[in-house]
C-alpha cells in the first residue's frame, strides 16, 4: 500500500515538473517573435534622392574649386556640406541646382576649368558619395564654410573641422540646437542614378492630352540665348492661313508645365559672412 502512494505521489511529481517547462516553452516564444516584430518596424526606408551624370559633374566642380584644388580629404568635406544642403530640404532639390546656386559656391564655379590631372582622384571622391554614400566624418551636420584663418565676432558659428584650407561649420544658438534644417544622415540617403543630361523636378510633373495641339510662336529674330536653344521633336505643321505652328505631340508624350517655386531666402556662405552672422 504504501509502494503505492509513494508512485502514485513520484508520477504526480513527473507531471507537474513536465506540465512547468511546458509552460515556460510556450511563454518564451511570444518575446522572442514581439523582439523581431520590433526590430523590423524600426528599419526606416531610405530616402531616395535621383541624380544625373550633369549633377556629378557639378558636385566634382565645387569639390575643385572650393577645396582650392587640395586633395581627397578636401574634396569629400566640401562634397558633405554640399549633400547636407540637399538633403536638408533648405536649398535646391538637386545637386546641380545646390552648386549653382547664387553667391553660395565660388565665382566661376559652373563654368571655370578643372586640370585634367585632378579628375581620377575627383572621379573617386565622387563615386564615394553617390556610390558608396560616403562622408567627411568630421564635418557632421555643417552646411557652411570659409577660408581658414579668416575670423568673425559671431557666436553662431560652431565650427567641427578644417580641411582644404576650409574651416567648416554649423550654425546654433545659444542652446546648442542647429538653426538650420539638419541635414539627413547618409545610412538614410539612396542616390539613384538617372542617364541623362538633366531632370524635371516634380512641380513640372503634368502632363497635356495628345489630342490638344499645342501652339508654338513663330522664331523671334530678337529671341534670347535661352529660348534659342529650345529643340523641337514632335511633328510640326504650318497652315498657310495661319501665321502660327502647332505641334502635335505623340501620344503619352509628357509635356512639362513650369510651376513657379516659391524663392527661398538662404543663407549665403560666403559674401554675406560678415553681416548675416556667418
Amino acid at each position: 500500500m504504501r509502494a503505492e502512494i509513494s508512485f502514485g505521489k513520484s508520477l504526480i511529481g513527473i507531471l507537474f515538473v513536465g506540465l512547468a517547462a511546458a509552460s515556460c516553452t510556450t511563454t518564451s516564444k511570444p518575446a522572442g517573435t514581439a523582439a523581431n516584430t520590433k526590430t523590423k518596424q524600426g528599419q526606416a526606408a531610405k530616402v531616395t534622392f535621383n541624380y544625373t551624370a550633369k549633377d556629378r559633374e557639378c558636385l566634382q566642380r565645387a569639390m575643385y574649386f572650393e577645396s582650392q584644388h587640395s586633395d581627397e580629404d578636401g574634396y569629400m568635406a566640401v562634397g558633405t556640406v554640399v549633400m547636407n544642403r540637399l538633403t536638408s530640404g533648405a536649398y535646391p532639390t538637386s545637386i546641380c541646382g545646390v552648386v549653382a546656386q547664387k553667391r553660395q559656391f565660388a565665382p566661376g564655379v559652373m563654368t571655370r576649368e578643372v586640370k585634367p590631372q585632378a579628375e581620377t582622384e575627383l572621379a573617386t571622391a565622387a563615386d564615394a558619395i553617390l556610390v558608396k554614400g560616403a562622408r567627411h566624418p568630421a564635418v557632421k551636420d555643417a552646411m557652411f564654410f570659409h577660408t581658414d584663418g579668416l575670423k568673425f565676432p559671431y557666436d553662431n558659428m560652431h565650427y567641427v573641422t578644417v580641411a582644404g584650407g576650409n574651416a567648416f561649420y554649423e550654425k546654433r544658438d545659444s542652446n546648442g540646437m542647429l538653426e538650420t534644417p539638419p541635414p539627413l544622415p547618409s545610412y538614410e540617403v539612396a542616390m539613384n542614378y538617372v542617364p541623362g543630361e538633366s531632370m524635371l523636378p516634380p512641380q513640372f510633373e503634368a502632363l497635356i492630352p495628345s489630342a490638344v495641339p499645342v501652339p508654338l510662336p513663330a522664331p523671334d529674330p530678337m529671341a534670347t540665348a535661352s529660348t534659342g536653344q529650345m529643340r523641337i521633336t514632335a511633328p510640326v505643321t504650318a497652315p498657310e492661313t495661319s501665321p502660327v505652328t502647332s505641334v502635335e505631340p505623340d501620344p503619352g508624350m509628357p509635356i512639362a508645365i513650369p510651376i513657379p517655386r516659391p524663392a527661398y531666402d538662404s543663407v549665403m556662405l560666403r559674401e554675406s559672412l560678415p553681416t548675416n552672422g556667418g
